[in-house]
């Protein structure tokens, strides 16, 4: 896989972390990440390791999040266009991926997997992220 499938592949599984409680999530992701024949092995161990990283910093990506988005909280967004700027603040802030990337890879999903607006309230969020 390239380095965008697997970090699409990780935007699918934070968008799963909406809709499943603490205690069903690791269950959901062994599912998702067993459905994939085309990712290796050490691939699913990356993803759901890096999965697990986002999930633990959880609440300081929303602090993050929630002090640069002027009139939005993360309660308020929309959960493709949330899981989204989540992956790439915790691309950007915690492992240290060039800003420029994140925001642009952000982008390229949220043109694929969001709505109409979707791309340009991604990257004006990240672009205060940064």
């Amino acid at each position: 896989m390239t380095r965008r499938e697997i970090r699409e592949e990780t935007f699918k599984l934070v968008f799963q972390k909406e809709f499943y409680n603490a205690e069903e999530l690791p269950e959901q992701m062994t599912l998702f990440l067993g459905e994939n024949p085309e990712a290796t092995d050490e691939e699913k161990e990356q993803m759901d390791a890096r999965v697990k990283a986002i999930i633990e910093k959880l609440p300081e990506i929303d602090a993050i999040i929630d002090g640069v988005a002027e009139g939005w909280k993360t309660n308020r967004m929309g959960k493709v266009e949330l899981a989204i700027i989540r992956l790439a603040t915790y691309e950007i802030k915690f492992e240290d991926l060039p800003a420029g990337i994140a925001i642009n890879e952000a982008v390229e999903m949220a043109k694929r997997y969001g709505g109409d607006n979707s791309s340009a309230f991604v990257n004006g969020i990240l672009a205060k992220v940064v």
